[in-house]
């Protein structure tokens, strides 16, 4: 496991640029508690946790607490881990909470396979998944996939470091994969990142999707308050947490999550890319409200004034063709 040091007032300092965890209570028509490290997103199926059976009404609430394990039968599970990181659980599988805390998360595959979608990591998180006693971090966005029955690391998209032995980490990159062996040093190599007929990477697409869905639903209640923080926010008509940054990102499936309001319907939700690979020029924001930094949207603003088919002109939003 690598070690992270710092002075006291640099680790005060990085803790001020992290995100809030639990940023917004859910009101009291919803059973969910604040977000923290292990708390169950989302259920399909069968599932267990500690034993006991898991249903959609313990989604926010139920919490994969150190020492816990949560399995799945023919069904599949979401947890949240720190603010921007999901962990998949996938079918006939099972994971362990090793550690919960913000600064150092870790997670014990036990069967089956589990992925993690990055949307969001910072220099001062360190989050590792453990498969078949070999210790993997990662490093930055993207898509990870594990399978305790033929132990790998798979980085379809960012980047991770694997333990090769105490103290010695091999990098692997995107598009790559490499062998997990205790005590062994294995060789990366590539694979085709975007597999048809992978299950759990369609579902954690298609989740990813849904996730972007509700990050515009409610967007646009949070961003403008005076106290807003980057982190989980609840999102009663999903019935989920979904995260809200300080800018605008693509997911690693090239769903576009935003913190000021969205485009749900056409325009920044969905994927596509800024208008002729420019971010921004000219005009002004949603609803009226100007822009960061002064500026709007390719055009200058909203083609024709407003909206029409349901997003930007034509539904099509920001045209182009998404983060890859």
């Amino acid at each position: 496991m690598k070690n992270w040091t710092a002075t006291i007032v640099l680790a005060a300092m990085a803790c001020a640029a992290l995100p809030a965890f639990g940023a917004d209570v859910p009101n009291s028509t919803s059973s969910a508690n604040p977000a923290q490290p292990g708390t169950v997103n989302y259920i399909e199926g069968t599932a267990f946790l500690g034993g006991r059976s898991l249903s959609n009404k313990n989604v926010g609430s139920a919490e994969l607490n150190a020492g816990q394990v949560l399995a799945t039968g023919a069904g599949k599970a979401e947890i949240l881990l720190t603010p921007g990181i999901f962990l998949r659980v996938d079918s006939n599988s099972s994971v362990k909470m090793i550690s919960p805390d913000l600064a150092n998360t870790q997670v014990e595959l036990d069967s089956g396979r589990a992925a993690v979608e990055v949307d969001q990591i910072f220099p001062q998180n360190m989050v590792q998944i453990i498969d078949h006693g070999v210790t993997t971090q990662l490093m930055k966005r993207g898509y990870y996939e594990f399978d305790a029955n033929r132990p790998e690391a798979m980085v379809f998209d960012g980047q991770a470091e694997v333990e090769t032995s105490p103290g010695k980490w091999e990098k692997v990159k995107g598009h790559h994969e490499m062998p997990l062996a205790e005590g062994v040093h294995e060789k990366t190599s590539d694979f085709d990142s975007h597999p048809t007929n992978d299950v759990l990477y369609n579902w954690s697409k298609l989740r990813s999707h849904y996730l972007a869905e509700a990050n515009n639903q409610i967007a646009g209640e949070y961003a403008y308050g005076p106290e807003f923080n980057p982190g989980w926010y609840w999102d009663p008509w999903m019935w989920d947490y979904t995260y809200l940054g300080w800018d605008p990102f693509f997911s690693p499936f090239g769903w576009g999550f935003y913190p000021w309001g969205g485009f749900y319907g056409g325009g920044f939700y969905g994927g596509r890319g800024f208008y002729g690979g420019r971010a921004w020029h000219g005009g002004y924001g949603w609803n009226g409200h100007p822009a960061p930094m002064g500026r709007g949207f390719a055009g200058g603003g909203f083609h024709g004034g407003g909206f029409s088919g349901g997003g930007l002109h034509g539904g099509g939003g920001f045209a182009g063709g998404g983060r890859r």
